[in-house]
């Protein structure tokens, strides 16, 4: 197994038991993890969008969302909220009520009538918030009482950025409070007909406040040591797995992003330690899908993100100790374009590429890499606004005299010649049981008050 120290270079991974040619995979090549069935692992990521009018999916993610599915292509949701203190962005969405269950029932509906697959991203922002979005308007809350920092803004509901507001340190005896929420909302998902759920445990949120020492300073049981602080993380797995089963469960982890003061003194041992504990849970994760160094935070610009490259490749080294750490479905995201994430794909350094802003633009993306035709460029200036159409479902397909459909990637028609276009073929049928009260979860039709939508 790698070591926290052995940055040199790792041998070859080889090829996953899910890898079914012969010759090395490709983007557009078809993928499995858990029971689901891919045409290819150009993956939809996580994007907020400030869409969600009252934090409830309206008709144009349907329409966002149909836009971005091929036949066995995997989306995951923007991430929405285990609950109303787990909110930190305009009209971002949640899955705590009724309502917001029902809309996003209507996106994963359109998703499937395409043939995709689509998991739910659960989040809670913790001290990423301010008062104006906590009920009551009362502190948010974390792992600490220390508020965001040096530089960093919110997007406030009129459209200004702000300072994030101070939060209140979690009691011990609130925690499993929290922990529930996960377990509800991971419940909620499955009575919206998701095909699974990721934790979101990146990128400075409140998973990542717990397990970051730049941020935790607790003296209890969740902080002080690695083992302490990864321990709120894994209680969510636990209980989400609990729930719906690990094999519709996974997590987004980003141990060497420093976005919103999420720093840690030593990211390898705290993302090997984590990694190490993923592999030894009771049922095996669906994936891991971990942040590369190439991430923008959001506000700035590609060319402001400027980083020493020794660092970045240290950086990047300790993704791949992750991915050669990890036993199962390794996904990576952070600004990857469509060479880089062929050559990931390519070399072993993940089995599945998320998109964001590349997918945000064009809709059509798999297709695009396939044809290798010009990408159309995104505007950041739409990225988070309340407008149901522009910069969200006004990009256009890519349409040429041809009309060609989507090629089939094989190893004798390279990327490079794709003159027997086809469709993808529709995978969704090798499913995941349909959950009972006998296996955990209670059928949607005849909920009882455990497992309908927390109001």
């Amino acid at each position: 197994m790698a070591t926290e120290d052995s940055f040199g270079p790792l041998p070859n991974r080889g090829k996953t038991p899910t890898d079914q040619e012969n010759s090395p995979p490709h983007i557009l090549s078809p993928f499995k993890f858990a029971s689901f069935e891919l045409s290819h692992r150009v993956v939809l990521a996580p994007v907020t969008r400030c869409r969600a009018l009252d934090h409830v999916p309206q008709p144009a993610h349907v329409k966002f969302y149909s836009q971005r599915t091929t036949p066995g292509g995997f989306l995951i949701s923007e991430a929405a909220a285990v609950a109303k203190d787990g909110i930190g962005f305009p009209n971002s969405p949640g899955i705590f009520s009724a309502e917001q269950v029902e809309g996003w029932r209507k996106v994963v509906d359109a998703v499937h009538e395409k043939g995709g697959i689509i998991f739910c991203q659960l989040w809670h922002v913790g001290r990423a918030s301010h008062t104006v979005y906590q009920p009551e308007g009362k502190a948010p809350v974390s792992s600490t009482d220390k508020a965001i920092v040096d530089g960093w803004s919110i997007l406030m509901p009129d459209g200004t950025r702000g300072e994030y507001s101070k939060p209140r340190a979690l009691e011990i005896s609130e925690i499993p409070g929290i922990v529930n929420q996960f377990r509800q909302a991971a419940r909620n998902a499955m009575l919206a007909g998701f095909d699974g759920v990721e934790i979101h445990g990146a990128h400075g949120y409140l998973v990542d406040q717990f397990l970051k020492n730049g941020i935790n300073d607790r003296t209890d049981e969740y902080g002080g040591s690695i083992e302490n602080r990864c321990r709120f993380a894994l209680e969510v797995l636990r209980a989400v797995s609990e729930e719906i089963g690990g094999s519709r469960t996974a997590i987004r982890l980003s141990p060497i992003i420093d976005h919103m003061g999420a720093t840690d003194t030593n990211p390898v041992a705290l993302g090997l330690y984590l990694v190490q504990r993923l592999n030894e849970l009771p049922e095996p994760l669906a994936y891991l899908h971990i942040t590369e160094p190439r991430f923008t935070r959001e506000g700035l610009k590609e060319e402001d993100e400027a980083e020493e490259e020794d660092e970045k490749m240290k950086k990047r080294k300790l993704c791949s100790l992750l991915r050669q750490t990890f036993k199962g479905a390794f996904m990576s995201s952070g600004g990857f374009n469509k060479d880089t994430a062929i050559a990931a794909i390519a070399s072993g350094k993940a089995d599945m590429i998320s998109f964001g802003r590349l997918f945000i633009s064009n809709p059509d993306l798999p297709r695009r890499f396939a044809l290798q035709v010009k990408l159309t460029k995104y505007d950041r200036s739409t990225f988070y606004c309340s407008d149901q159409v522009k910069g969200y479902t006004d990009y256009p397909n890519f349409t040429s005299p041809r009309q060609a459909q989507f090629p089939v990637f094989s190893p004798s028609n390279s990327f490079n010649s794709v003159s027997s276009p086809t469709s993808f073929p529709n995978p969704r049928q090798a499913q995941l049981p349909v959950f009972s009260p006998s296996n955990s979860f209670n059928s949607a039709s005849s909920p009882t008050s455990s497992s309908a939508p927390a109001k």
